[in-house]
């Protein structure tokens, strides 16, 4: 047997590797769930720690009943995340995750005073909101004075794997275009006047390209991990968008939509474009930009509608789910649990279920919020469009599209097609592509991941879905300043 591609991904959820041939062959996965931590309102928390034992715990689940030889690692993450680190690479608090995490209001206001909306758009690609790096940085240094002493070195899920397993301190050009606003993605570096005035005292990362080799496999973590010491270490970037790599996401115009705990898209633009209730940001690869969206919550709706109702079965829920017609017998569901990111950026949202009735079961609900998601998938590709975005292809991934309502649901309320690879196992299987490229033995990302179906809107559920889109529009604008006041006292 060849030489073997080891790739991993620490998600919101859970930690996801896969073992696969130089031909994007899987021969095994692994998957280690955790939760997310929130010791207060709005805060979103992992250990580091965590990440650590399931990267172990995953490689010899993934290596077991193989003799071949690893050849290369890539690893991704949740992210833009910040996991405040000493000089060694310790970590001294638990990492705050990405946009879900709303603790830094105050901070986002103020770095928009001070440098200016317009002029943070035009340099970093994106305006502050609950997805940037700089107000938590800011939100650090003044609300844990004690931790922020003894930062030197800040830290995502990836880079902080990779440092484990290398020593090496790095972060993709990707990822440091989430760092908003310390990095320029006109010129594809920091920004030594504002990432003064933000992190003074704090090292930051060398910049590398995500597919580039960030190190080898020291004999310390060949100790730990049971990996060869000296196998080449990707160095990796945010999750979405190695996902979007492992489907062959990477021509202008194509979009991947990607069904997990959040819902999240990917646009690769034929040039740089930025738009404000978008994020803009560099690519995987070099010379190439991205516009992004992505919802607060998805799959972590269903979660809850599962466990509010006591269905311990997602298929039986689905299945009631399927029989309810389009439009959920009149609900209407708005999936702004945990406020919403792309293309409102309201902290302050909060979810709204108009219309029950008696009548009204699991299955409806259950169905209204899978609606309501896809409306949010609407509201996003219609916001990307008006940034000059062609979304002339989407392409499906992530564990929500198992079963395949959602998906048809999707392209019900969207109105457009959407293709499925033959794997939909998520950002590792393109963690281990990249790392396939990076030593040569990937040429051709084309048959890595092949389109095996596609799914087609059914334009009998048009008109129903036209009239559910509107109402779920005005409803936001209708509820709005109420759950503004609501969000205010809890």
């Amino acid at each position: 047997m060849s030489d073997l591609l080891l790739g991993l991904d620490i998600g919101t959820s859970s930690t996801k590797g896969v073992l696969a041939r130089t031909d994007g062959t899987v021969l095994a996965t692994a998957v280690r769930e955790h939760t997310v931590s929130s010791p207060h309102a709005g805060w979103a928390e992992h250990g580091a720690r965590t990440w650590w034992d399931e990267f172990v715990g995953i490689v010899a689940e993934l290596r077991s009943g193989t003799d071949a030889t690893v050849a290369a690692v890539g690893l991704s993450g949740i992210g833009p995340c910040l996991l405040p680190c000493d000089a060694r690479g310790a970590p001294l608090r638990p990492a705050i995750l990405y946009g879900i995490d709303t603790r830094a209001v105050v901070e986002i206001a103020e770095q928009t005073g001070r440098y200016g909306e317009q002029v943070i758009l035009e340099r970093c690609g994106s305006v502050l909101t609950s997805q940037a790096i700089g107000p938590k940085l800011a939100w650090l240094r003044r609300h844990e004075p004690h931790v922020w002493a003894r930062t030197e070195r800040l830290f995502m899920a990836h880079t902080w794997l990779v440092h484990q397993l290398t020593g090496r301190y790095v972060l993709d050009h990707h990822s440091a275009s989430q760092c908003t606003p310390l990095y320029d993605s006109r010129v594809h570096d920091w920004i030594p006047q504002w990432a003064g005035d933000i992190a003074s005292g704090l090292a930051l990362p060398e910049l590398r390209w995500p597919g580039e080799i960030a190190g080898t496999v020291t004999a310390e973590a060949a100790r730990r991990t049971g990996l060869p010491a000296g196998v080449p270490v990707i160095t990796g970037t945010i999750d979405a968008w190695a996902e979007a790599a492992s489907v062959g996401v990477g021509g202008p115009g194509e979009v991947m939509v990607m069904y997990g705990t959040t819902m999240f898209l990917i646009e690769v633009l034929e040039r740089r474009r930025t738009w404000p209730t978008l994020w803009g940001t560099v690519g995987v690869h070099p010379d190439t930009y991205t516009l992004a969206a992505g919802m607060a919550t998805a799959g972590s709706i269903t979660d809850w509608l599962r466990t509010l109702t006591g269905e311990r079965s997602y298929t039986r829920l689905l299945e009631a789910a399927r029989a309810v017609p389009p439009g959920a017998e009149g609900l209407v569901l708005l999936p702004y649990f945990a406020g919403e990111r792309t293309p409102l950026f309201d902290p302050y949202a909060r979810g709204v279920l108009a219309g029950l009735t008696l009548r009204h079961r699991p299955g409806h609900l259950y169905r209204a919020a899978l609606e309501a998601i896809a409306c949010g998938v609407r509201h996003n590709l219609e916001a990307m469009r008006e940034a000059g975005g062609v979304d002339r292809r989407l392409v499906a991934v992530g564990g929500g599209t198992q079963g395949g309502l959602w998906t048809q649901i999707v392209s019900d309320v969207t109105g457009r097609a959407q293709d499925l690879p033959r794997h939909t196992i998520g950002a590792c299987y393109g963690d281990a592509l990249l790392a396939g490229q990076a030593i040569g033995a990937v040429s051709d990302s084309a048959s890595w991941n092949p389109i095996v179906s596609t799914v087609r809107p059914d334009p009998a559920n048009t008109a129903t879905y036209e009239r559910l889109y509107r109402a779920y529009r005005d409803l936001y604008e209708a509820t709005a300043p109420i759950v503004h006041r609501l969000s205010d006292t809890h």
